[in-house]
């Protein structure tokens, strides 16, 4: 964002002119603290959004409805937001793709959807799928992410999802349908078992809907069940009997790390493009063992609080580990949400294994580790 794009007193670039007048005179919490008695969703300068509707989509899976308020930007099929909840006394930020497609309209009649699967140990998934209700209002960050349709979608597509990784390519699925399926498209969806499968009515409705939508279940971890249905792990030959002709489709595949490596190796040079976003990040590149992790010291220049901290964590973890909540989303370095200043020191990005002492650099806390002693701008 441009500097003449900055909020004044913490306002955001949609505020109108009588809140840009009012700024100086506001104390934003003050503000939100009693506008909010009458409505949970408004606010000074705050992104929120209400729960409108709640949907179970698959075992450990629903879809939540949002009507965000002015202050939540738009968003394009096949992005991100950050989304944030109180569990627990905590305030707890992840990431979650958008299900929808946006439509125009004024501010008040907007809604965005995000689809979440529960996680084993993970705080926010679970509080969403297990306790969220209509009335429940979220924090939303604004939107990310480059898996996006162009300006004139054409030609073959191909679209690879496997497990959560149906989610951006479900709002792209709905994009391209909304634009009356301008280009040959063919899903492949893997889940390990059908008590998974997400959206299958609304795809099957549109694969009768449009003839050149093509939809193949592949299920990993059951027997077929279904006609058609098939089974296995991503491999060259299932893609030569699901997908023939690669050399002339564009890729765009969504799911765990491991899916995403395997498929990238399977399309490179095989495929017109490929585009792909892991829900999982890739294991770390030469990250210490256990046995050969040390402590080094950080200290964190707005407190000037120091702490001794492992190499063998990522910051992000390691400050979490000290009672700490510095802001983060992804956790996989994709929304830059955790992104601060290191101001002098040496770290290492746990993906390329490249190490960087440039001071006054900005380090992404989730997938950076401390390599000697630092000061974060923290």
């Amino acid at each position: 964002m441009s500097a003449s794009a900055q909020a004044v007193n913490g306002l955001p670039p949609t505020a109108g002119w009588l809140q840009r007048v009012m700024a100086p005179a506001v104390d934003p919490e003050v503000f939100d603290f009693w506008v909010q008695h009458l409505n949970r969703a408004w606010s000074w300068s705050r992104p929120l959004a209400t729960i409108v509707e709640r949907r179970v989509e698959a075992r450990d899976t629903v879809t939540l409805v949002l009507k965000p308020n002015r202050h939540v930007g738009g968003f394009l099929p096949g992005q991100h937001v950050n989304v944030s909840a109180e569990v627990n006394g905590r305030r707890v930020t992840r990431s979650y793709s958008l299900t929808n497609v946006p439509k125009p309209g004024r501010s008040g009649s907007r809604r965005m959807s995000i689809t979440v699967k529960r996680v084993e140990g993970g705080a926010l998934s679970s509080h969403l799928v297990q306790h969220a209700r209509v009335g429940d209002v979220l924090g939303v960050g604004p939107a990310f992410g480059e898996m996006t349709l162009p300006a004139q979608p054409q030609g073959r597509w191909l679209f690879l999802a496997a497990g959560s990784g149906i989610t951006p390519l479900m709002g792209l699925t709905r994009a391209l349908a909304a634009q009356h399926m301008p280009v040959d498209l063919t899903l492949l969806y893997w889940v390990k078992t059908h008590a998974e499968l997400c959206f299958l009515q609304e795809l099957r409705a549109l694969s009768a809907r449009f003839p050149q939508f093509r939809l193949q279940v592949v299920v990993t971890h059951e027997a077929p069940t279904v006609p058609g249905e098939a089974q296995g792990l991503i491999s060259a030959q299932q893609l030569a009997q699901l997908a023939p002709g690669l050399s002339e489709q564009q890729v765009f595949a969504c799911g765990p790390g491991g899916f995403i490596e395997a498929a990238r190796e399977l399309c490179a040079g095989r495929s017109q493009a490929f585009i792909a976003e892991g829900f999982t990040p890739v294991a770390p590149v030469a990250l210490p063992a256990a046995t050969d992790a040390r402590t080094v010291r950080v200290t964190l220049q707005r407190t000037g609080r120091e702490l001794q901290l492992s190499t063998g964590l990522s910051l992000l973890d390691a400050l979490e580990a000290e009672g700490l909540n510095p802001p983060s989303g992804c956790r996989m370095g994709v929304c830059h949400t955790c992104v601060c200043p290191r101001v002098e020191g040496t770290t290492q990005d746990m993906q390329s294994g490249d190490t960087q002492s440039e001071s006054n650099m900005a380090v992404r806390l989730c997938v950076s580790r401390a390599c000697t002693d630092l000061t974060l701008d923290l």
